[in-house]
């Protein structure tokens, strides 16, 4: 069917955007609870710390409950002993009231377990890795559309990632090798030119003598600047831009801590191949139309977005996590429940979903509707979250 054009469309499942401003409609977190192997941790004497994004465990307590044996520790130096092997792993420990934490994840990992988040009960699971999961690299969503002998493949990605989301399952490297275009949010591939570098400044930053104090109340500026002190940056160091700026540059700070990065990204990677396939690249979106939606939120939304990246900063509880365990593992019922927690605010659903939905569908309708009849296939890489099709997932 070479002579009918295939578009890969990739809809950003958009981390680093969605997540960084998404409405703030759940009350504080409570303390997260810890699992190993399926059974409540239950600390006597002690509890979880949470430093600078980094969760805190009773040493002794932990390994007990994973069948391990504390040996010895001395200058941030553990030694224990683990199904009858003796591990030994350096970490930054914290002595308090006697007891000794260390960082989860680290003991975790050195133990042979696979630590995760469980967002909906707010737990730290920690299960042996051989028996935690089975599968390898991400499930993803993908679906495929077809119209007058054109097909589109619509799929669902992240802006950021890490080497566990790959590699791809066949079917979605498959669409990709028949595409003719690949269809993006925007190239970001391609550094802003001058005019969009002036844009992206004008937009994000105060223009009036005025900064971020000004605009906001003195409890989030007193937050913002406690979470840049304790990122290694100056408290006021983001006074110049406005909320929806410092929500999305303190998101980014958290997940690249836990280890996502754009170099990692669905839409980069497929970029990347595109440019050495040496097909075209298609923009649905523009920086333009893309920071004027976020600027033209109310000074409300704003800041109460704000307020849900600054009150869960120190949790390791992460939009971010709960985003890519549902894109590895393909989970349409947790799509749907994300999709409908946006939604609860009308303003933020409708500039973030409704809008901008309308816009990329009509670009869609556009791509099956040619009529040429000439090899529009096109895997249109974007985000999963923006478009809900009918049609039926590959």
């Amino acid at each position: 069917m070479k002579n009918w054009k295939r578009i890969f469309l990739s809809i950003i499942i958009s981390a680093g955007l969605i997540t960084s401003t998404a409405p703030a409609t759940m009350a504080a977190p409570q303390q997260p609870a810890v699992k190993v192997n399926d059974q409540n941790v239950n600390y006597t004497g002690g509890t979880l710390v949470i430093d600078q994004g980094t969760t805190y465990v009773p040493l002794r307590m932990t390994l007990q409950a994973m069948d391990a044996k504390l040996t010895d520790v001395a200058d941030d130096t553990i030694h224990a002993v683990v199904n009858g092997k003796t591990i030994t792993l350096k970490s930054k420990l914290k002595r308090i009231n006697g007891e000794i934490y260390a960082p989860i994840r680290v003991v975790g990992n050195a133990a042979g377990y696979e630590v995760r988040w469980d967002a909906k009960s707010r737990t730290i699971l920690l299960a042996p890795k051989a028996e935690a999961s089975t599968q390898t690299g991400g499930r993803g969503f993908m679906w495929e559309v077809e119209n007058n002998g054109n097909t589109v493949y619509l799929v669902g990605s992240m802006h950021i990632a890490n080497d566990s989301f790959y590699p791809l399952r066949p079917e979605v490297e498959k669409a990709f090798a028949e595409a003719d275009y690949l269809g993006v949010e925007i190239d970001i591939s391609k550094a802003a030119d001058e005019a969009q570098q002036k844009v992206i400044m004008d937009t994000s930053m105060y223009q009036d003598g005025t900064t971020l104090k000004d605009h906001v109340s003195s409890a989030t500026y007193a937050k913002v600047g406690k979470i840049l002190e304790q990122s290694g940056m100056k408290p006021d160091a983001l006074d110049a831009f406005k909320p929806w700026v410092v929500g999305t540059t303190i998101n980014s700070l958290k997940s690249v801590k836990a280890g996502y990065e754009a170099a990692s990204g669905i839409d980069l990677y497929f970029i990347q191949k595109a440019i050495e396939r040496k097909i075209s690249v298609l923009e649905l979106e523009s920086y333009e139309s893309q920071l004027g939606m976020l600027d033209g939120f109310s000074k409300e939304l704003q800041e109460k977005n704000l307020n849900n990246v600054l009150d869960n900063f120190d949790v390791l509880d992460d939009s971010v996590e709960k985003m890519a365990e549902m894109w590895k593992t393909g989970s349409e019922e947790q799509l749907l429940e994300l999709t409908n927690s946006i939604a609860a605010d009308g303003e933020y659903n409708k500039a973030m979903l409704i809008d901008r939905n309308i816009k990329m569908a009509d670009k869609i309708e556009g791509y099956l509707k040619n009529g040429k009849k000439k090899s529009i296939s096109s895997l249109l890489v974007q985000p999963t979250i923006w478009v809900r099709m009918e049609s039926s997932n590959c």
